[in-house]
């Protein structure tokens, strides 16, 4: 998938799911290493640590509160999606059970027809014992 179809969404709703997949990706790490370099090359050519730390720590809370809400968004839609396949097993279980009682009722069916063939063919045997 390259960089312009990460990009794109038909929906708000793929926003987030393009913003996970993006943040667990390599570029992701690249470009938050090369960051957190660069807020700290600032302290090297003179802009004060304590404002540079100020607002580092700012940036990285502000990303953990919208990393965390992405996070909870992944586990809902992973757990509306274990539902989905919960419910699909169930069904499953369902035909599975709806088979085996078939399977059941046929196989005692057959194992009557089969009596009830055994039994005629007693009887025309006696009949023909019969006749001789």
């Amino acid at each position: 998938m390259n960089f312009k179809d990460r990009l794109e969404f038909k929906h708000i709703k793929d926003l987030p799911i393009k913003v996970t997949d993006w943040l667990g990706s390599s570029w992701s790490l690249l470009l938050h290493t090369l960051f957190f370099a660069a807020m700290f090359g600032l302290y090297l050519i003179g802009y004060d640590f304590e404002k540079m730390l100020l607002i580092l720590t700012t940036l990285v809370s502000l990303e953990a509160i919208y990393l965390s809400i992405f996070i909870q968004m992944t586990v809902n839609r992973n757990t509306q999606s274990l539902q989905e396949v919960e419910e699909n097993i169930d069904e499953i279980q369902e035909d599975i059970q709806e088979d085996d009682k078939l399977e059941v009722v046929t196989t005692q069916t057959l194992t009557t027809i089969e009596n009830r063939l055994q039994s005629l063919i007693k009887e025309i045997e006696t009949i023909k014992n019969q006749q001789k």
